[in-house]
């Protein structure tokens, strides 16, 4: 049996990272003040991470030499907007000179406006449990967009919003590390609002401009729930259950705006359609026994105790194109594999699966680029492509780095790349 294949012939190959995780520095953050607090499990502070933001230009030509078509990017919200309506405009000139550089490598940007972070003068005013938190946020994107939106054409309004309400205002892992379910509900609408919002402004503004090649969407979160007992009733039911609360209602909401539980009605949603290609953050499956959620036993799994899955993306993307029905980018897929002894098998495998899914699935970010600061993890679990010493900011790009590279200059695999990489 064959390990060849090849590409399909519209599907680009990136990374993707989030300026919280890269860029290191001090920024008047949530996550800065999680850290202040003591919540990072290895005490490792955000403040130092990559340097990112200062040795941008090495990481490009990093990229350009690993081959790289395509790039997830974040703009950190609490250095452009230290303070409630003041606007760093060297900070903005600053992604400027980064986005125009990845463009001169050939490298096409997707800039993601919310990724986790929040500025602190944000939170005080009760983050996004505050009713105008929409109008806040649209404030950010709408400057945003007038200074950069000449020279960037595709958007990710918000970063997996499931994950940010259920770590932040259910489990308490993530600031503000609360417990309720109701302020989920509340977060999980707001969040919907200002993706809808957002979605409408950005189009408005490049219209504007006089563009008319605009693309908005939002990552989502997206796993494979099963019953781990698949006979039985009650784990049926707290599958379906847990599909609905964690993607299905929030997905339907900010594509559609169509509210079902757990979104509250606004009288702002109304039926349509919000998205403009379809963003799936995958990388796991989970077992559902009554409402607990694990990993199948006797399954891959990498430095996370997370399931490797690869069949997973392919089942995703199918039914996520049966709802939605238009293009999908991978917008995150990867592993935490600190020995690099899993994840070219781990590319590999999931490459092959989109190859063959009949699903267009036309963008695959892998996440990461780079080790990073993994939020509540610290820098102790490492996704990255390319290896980093902390206290060198030494990179070197991992064996799996060099089969991602080679996979895209030869626009598939082959038996010599199979046999040198994943073997």
């Amino acid at each position: 049996m064959s390990n060849e294949f090849k590409l399909p012939e519209k599907l680009l190959l990136g990374v993707a990272t989030a300026s919280s995780q890269i860029e290191g520095g001090f920024t008047d953050s949530n996550w800065n003040d999680w850290y202040e607090k003591g919540k990072i499990k290895d005490g490792s502070n955000p403040e130092r991470a990559n340097d990112h933001y200062r040795r941008f230009k090495d990481d490009i030509n990093l990229m350009a030499e690993m081959n790289i078509e395509i790039y997830r990017m974040s703009i950190e919200w609490s250095r452009i907007q230290p303070k409630q309506g003041y606007f760093d405009e060297e900070v903005i000139a600053h992604y400027r000179e980064e986005i125009t550089c990845l463009q001169s490598k050939g490298i096409k940007v997707l800039l993601t406006l919310h990724h986790f972070n929040n500025p602190m003068w944000f939170e005080r005013l009760g983050g996004f449990l505050n009713n105008k938190s929409s109008d806040i946020f649209l404030e950010f994107v709408s400057h945003i967009v007038l200074r950069l939106g000449d020279i960037v054409s595709e958007y990710v309004t918000i970063n997996e919003p499931n994950v940010y309400v259920t770590s932040a205002y259910y489990f308490g892992e993530f600031p503000p590390g609360h417990k309720s379910f109701n302020e989920c509900r509340e977060v999980f609408t707001n969040l919907a609002l200002s993706h809808i919002k957002a979605y409408k402004e950005i189009h408005e503004i490049r219209v504007n401009m006089g563009f008319k090649d605009t693309k908005v969407g939002y990552a989502s979160h997206v796993r494979i729930f099963e019953p781990y007992r698949k006979k039985n009733l009650s784990d049926k039911l707290a599958t379906k259950l847990m599909d609905k609360l964690f993607q299905v209602g929030i997905d339907d909401v900010c594509m559609l705006g169509k509210v079902s539980f757990p979104i509250k009605n606004n009288k702002y949603f109304k039926e349509g359609k919000y998205y403009d290609f379809i963003g799936i953050n995958y990388y796991a499956r989970s077992m559902v026994k009554m409402f607990e959620e694990f990993p199948k036993k006797d399954a891959p799994h990498n430095d996370m105790g997370w399931e490797i899955y690869p069949e997973g993306i392919g089942k995703v993307a199918k039914r996520y194109f049966e709802k939605y029905n238009t293009e999908i980018y991978i917008t995150e897929n990867g592993t935490a594999d600190k020995e690099d002894k899993f994840r070219s098998k781990f590319i590999y495998d999931h490459l092959k699966v989109i190859t063959d899914c009949n699903a267009p699935i036309t963008r695959y970010y892998h996440w990461t680029f780079i080790d990073n600061f993994e939020w509540i993890d610290g820098e102790s679990c490492c996704f990255g492509l390319v290896q980093l010493d902390y206290e060198t900011q030494k990179r070197i790009i991992r064996k799996s780095g060099n089969f991602y590279t080679d996979i895209i200059k030869n626009k598939g695999v082959t038996e010599q790349m199979y046999s040198k990489y994943v073997k």
